[in-house]
């Protein structure tokens, strides 16, 4: 880990710093290409229960939704859906994320996007303490108490993996 001072913000951070709110950024290294939520968990040393990754749907055009989820389990769609509050959800396209976000993949934060959109973090982020998300870029993590990350989300917690 480098120095602290060294971090440039996100935009993720710098919406915590607006709150006024209790972070701390973890930085690891990404040029491996290993960023996927289970290498980042390892190579950052938290356990895998209290990492989360980022994953953003579309219900048609214009309509996206966002899923904060525990790095080892998969997102189940009709559960998603029904969060949000639609028939049916998919998936967005790899090729859309930095479009509808202005993230790239594994640098998605749940906070900070170009535009906010409906967000849902898994049931199980809230019985933690403490939970690890992507800090808004490759190499950069935060980790924060996940009742704060869901009122700077304005998130809702709900059932949403397999």
């Amino acid at each position: 880990m480098g120095k602290k001072e060294k971090v440039h913000k996100t935009n993720a951070a710098r919406q915590l710093d607006r709150m006024k709110a209790d972070y701390e950024l973890i930085e690891y290294n990404a040029d491996d290409g290993q960023i996927d939520g289970v290498s980042v968990a390892e190579k950052t040393g938290q356990e895998k229960a209290t990492v989360f990754k980022t994953l953003v749907s579309t219900a048609g055009t214009g309509k996206y939704f966002v899923f904060v989820i525990p790095v080892d389990d998969e997102l189940d769609l009709k559960k998603a859906a029904k969060a949000a509050g639609e028939k049916k959800i998919d998936m967005l396209h790899l090729k859309d994320l930095t479009d509808v976000t202005g993230y790239v993949r594994g640098g998605c934060s749940p906070l900070g996007m170009k535009k906010e959109f409906p967000t849902f973090i898994d049931e199980s982020g809230a019985a933690l303490e403490r939970i690890v998300v992507s800090a808004g870029k490759r190499g950069l993590q935060m980790k924060l108490d996940p009742k704060v990350l869901a009122a700077a989300a304005d998130a809702e917690f709900a059932p949403l993996v397999k």
